[in-house]
């Protein structure tokens, strides 16, 4: 007899929380709509792809009272981590070397045991990470036909600067025996040997300007030299994540020439699941800023707008990107 009069009132409980709860789950699809955000995965706080997926969302979120969505740039593992990211859904975009993009979304090279991710998507270039060949200026060497006999450290397995030159050495020819030394230093250590006299030169991929090649050049008066030939063009030609780079005369002290060389370039890259409108929305807010994109970090100086659409993308361009470059006029569509 305790319990009768609670009843009503148990029963009225029930009947409110189950209200709310019906309250709540159609109210579910307006709060996801309304929570619109995007993130992008950059790299390490001391390198270019953190301030650049900054500087991104920076002025993406100035048109927020406008698009009504809000960037965050995340600090992550690089480009490897920002494509598994992109790729399982965790991430909206993300910056990544062109030739990793290339081989996620086929699914090969150090991505093969996970398959072809053919969601991805790519959005424009950035900042090209050419192959920078460093040497003493006492080594004798001017050009690529001068390395043959020299003593040069082709990068640690698996880096970056590694997978380049054994791809330019395979296009050449040359094996380790055409060196009178091969070199297998991480990048940290390269710059000391150079300027101890234990090698001649390095090929370095990076951005420029860049605290590891200023190191040499400022410690013993290494200098840069250009990569050049028709190994390179026949690589260029036939590699879709490879583009043409130069490094402009005055970068580094005592640099009075220009540099003239190849490699990959830091993209931007999603995926299919990311909005027409979002995709479309970043594009713009970086192509309508172009020239303040480019002053906000050295590496973005040379950037031109008609090479970040054209050059550096392996993987199908999002058609958020595309509307905006057909409506900017830098993409020509019949």
């Amino acid at each position: 007899m305790r319990g009768h009069p609670d009843r009503p009132c148990s029963v009225r409980r029930r009947l409110v929380s189950g209200l709310l709860g019906l309250g709540l789950a159609l109210a579910a699809p307006a709060l996801a709509a309304e929570s619109r955000f995007i993130n992008i995965g950059t790299g390490g706080v001391t390198g270019v792809y953190y301030p650049a997926g900054q500087h991104l969302c920076r002025l993406f979120n100035t048109r927020r009272a406008e698009h009504g969505m809000r960037c965050t740039a995340e600090s992550t593992g690089g480009s490897v981590f920002n494509l598994n990211m992109v790729r399982s859904g965790d991430m909206d975009f993300g910056v990544a070397q062109s030739d990793l993009q290339y081989h996620a979304y086929h699914g090969t090279g150090r991505f093969e045991d996970f398959g072809a991710a053919s969601h991805l998507r790519a959005m424009f270039s950035l900042h090209p990470e050419p192959l920078t060949l460093v040497v003493r200026p006492d080594a004798g060497i001017a050009g690529l036909d001068d390395l043959p006999g020299k003593r040069v450290n082709i990068g640690n397995p698996g880096s970056g600067q590694r997978t380049l030159m054994e791809h330019l050495m395979e296009e050449l020819g040359w094996d380790h025996d055409t060196f009178r030394r091969v070199s297998e230093l991480p990048s940290r250590e390269q710059s000391q040997a150079l300027c101890d006299n234990r090698i001649d030169a390095f090929v370095f991929s990076v951005g420029h300007p860049s605290a590891a090649i200023q190191e040499p050049i400022a410690t013993c008066d290494a200098r840069l030299v250009s990569i050049g030939g028709a190994a390179v063009e026949a690589l260029i030609e036939s590699t879709p994540y490879y583009l043409t780079a130069v490094i402009p005369a005055g970068t580094y002290p005592g640099q009075d020439e220009d540099i003239h060389t190849y490699g990959v370039g830091a993209t931007v890259v999603t995926s299919n699941r990311t909005s027409n409108t979002a995709a479309y929305e970043l594009t713009r807010a970086v192509f309508e800023n172009f020239e303040t994109f480019r002053s906000l970090h050295p590496a973005f100086g040379s950037l031109e707008r008609r090479g970040m659409v054209d050059e550096g993308l392996s993987a199908p361009m999002h058609p958020g990107a595309r509307r905006y470059f057909r409506e900017a006029g830098l993409i020509n569509e019949r």
